[in-house]
């Protein structure tokens, strides 16, 4: 049956792509759709391209092996939209056009910012690309029945040529109506479950928890703070760490602030964001249902013996919600469950492809001669999918059998230390140099790439990337708590070092855009 329902939904995706890609040379409607979606669709293309399989694995993980500090991770993935919704949307939506290179290069044109912007983006993107294409093709493989580690990388690959045409034959629209009919069947399936589980524990969410506790082997520990760092020599200042990579870097990742221009207004763009984060809240509250529901009826040991990082629990407390007879109903219910699952890793990847696609295409190629016809900056677009994915696909069968919790890490920690920095204080500094914006891009992703192979994430632990090594020197899990404060300080150094009359300069610069960026005063293209 799920072999059944994966086909059937990757023909109507497929379709759906063909259907509604761009049928012109028309660069509007390949990086935009023509911005023609409802605040509806479009907000739940936004949440759909936020959640991603990583987080709907890896955060019920956490809460299921972690408790407390499993649903404060999920609480900030959405306060982190929030963020994204009362500060930045609307100044991105004005200042940009197609990429995170064209907002940044409203007031500071030139090659370098465009190219450092397009370099950023994939580094940003392609750590989170090889977590959901590695685990995709052993999630495959295990509910198909299939076994054999050649199958698994078959699976891989079938998986990541999908996502690769996704981007390439859908552009913009494609893309968003898949992110549509994922968030959908994910929040609704999720949400059956979720009342399922309840109704197991009398519709007492307080029953729960006391199980989730009894279940953990643990106590009540797992439901205070401090349990998922706990082995770290400072417990509270790395779970402050961790969630303030995920507040800022998840706000601020491309293909989340690419869907920015898809909005057609100010207005819309806000209502859009209103939808997203209402479908991103209804997440947060289910997944935290089917975490704990997942260590009270089946137990945190073995949750873990599953997956040491825990990613199979919202599988595992799907499938325990329906008790030891399972109706065809349920079955069916399952069956949707992973389908959605599959669909989320689809479609996640398919974005992120796009977003990395269009900045090689429109930042770096079509920026480099003066004049790019549009069916020839499409063609680059759809070429630069293809150079994109075919190397993600090949990083992934190596790196299949790691640890990929450091991935997932880096990409949060690149984008809450260079993009964040960046985008704030481009939309809102008015002294803001070239120099300080190319310091803060470059500054803060090397100072992440440094840190981050100090972590236990890395080495130093059973659970690392690579256990048998020990190179572990950096005391956090994470680099925040150091490269974001550095990654705002490089830039206001960059520009300090650039001298008065370059920020007098600047700034009578940024006055003349002041109005577009932030309140729209003069329509793109004007």
């Amino acid at each position: 049956m799920s072999l059944v329902a994966f086909t059937a939904v990757v023909t109507i995706t497929l379709l759906l792509c063909v259907m509604t890609g761009p049928d012109r040379d028309d660069l509007d409607e390949f990086y935009t759709g023509y911005r023609s979606l409802s605040p509806l669709r479009n907000g739940l293309a936004i949440a759909g391209d936020y959640i991603s399989a990583a987080t709907v694995l890896g955060t019920g993980g956490v809460i299921a092996l972690y408790g407390y500090d499993g649903v404060v991770l999920a609480l900030s993935t959405a306060l982190s939209l929030m963020l994204l919704m009362f500060l930045l949307a609307e100044p991105l939506r004005n200042a940009g056009r197609f990429t995170m290179g064209d907002a940044l290069a409203r007031r500071m044109p030139g090659r370098a910012v465009r190219i450092t912007a397009c370099a950023v983006t994939i580094a940003a993107l392609l750590p989170m690309m090889l977590v959901q294409l590695a685990g995709s093709g052993q999630l495959l493989a295990f509910l198909l029945g299939f076994s054999g580690e050649s199958v698994k990388t078959a699976c891989m690959v079938g998986m990541g040529v999908l996502m690769i045409t996704y981007a390439a034959i859908g552009g913009m629209k494609g893309t968003a109506l898949i992110q549509i009919l994922k968030i959908v069947m994910l929040l609704g399936s999720g949400a059956v479950v979720a009342v399922l589980v309840l109704h197991r524990f009398d519709w007492n969410p307080g029953a729960l928890f006391d199980a989730a506790a009894a279940g953990s082997g643990i106590g009540d520990a797992f439901l205070r703070s401090g349990l998922q760092f706990s082995t770290g020599p400072y417990p509270g200042l790395d779970m402050i760490s961790s969630q303030l990579a995920v507040v800022l870097g998840g706000a601020c990742l491309p293909h989340i602030t690419m869907r920015m221009n898809t909005a057609s207004s100010a207005r819309q763009v806000r209502r859009s964001m209103s939808w997203a984060v209402s479908g991103v809240a209804l997440f947060v509250l289910v997944i935290t249902v089917v975490g704990c529901g997942a260590t009270a009826l089946i137990g945190r040991a073995a949750i873990a013996r599953a997956d040491p990082q825990g990613n199979t629990a919202y599988l595992l407390g799907s499938r325990a919600a329906f008790g030891q007879d399972v109706s065809t109903a349920e079955t069916l219910l399952f069956t949707t469950v992973t389908t959605a699952i599959f669909l989320t890793v689809l479609a996640s990847v398919a974005g992120m492809i796009l977003a990395c696609a269009n900045s090689l295409a429109h930042d770096v190629f079509a920026a480099r001669a003066r004049e790019t016809s549009p069916r020839r900056e499409m063609l680059l677009a759809r070429l630069s999918a293809l150079a994109v994915g075919v190397p993600t696909i090949l990083l992934a069968a190596q790196v299949q059998h790691r640890s990929l919790q450091p991935l997932v890490t880096l990409s949060f920690c690149l984008g809450a230390s260079a993009l964040a920095p960046a985008l704030v204080y481009s939309l809102f500094w008015r002294r803001y140099t070239r120099t300080g914006l190319l310091s803060t891009l470059i500054g803060g992703t090397l100072t992440v790439l440094l840190l981050m192979p100090g972590t236990n994430l890395v080495s130093g632990s059973p659970a690392a990337a690579f256990p048998d090594a020990d190179f572990n020197w950096f005391p956090f899990t994470t680099t925040g708590l150091v490269t974001i404060p550095l990654g705002f300080a490089l830039g206001w150094l960059g520009t300090v070092a650039s001298g008065r009359n370059k920020a007098q300069e600047q700034r009578r610069q940024y006055e003349a855009v002041e109005g577009w960026i932030l309140a729209g005063a003069v329509r793109r293209g004007s």
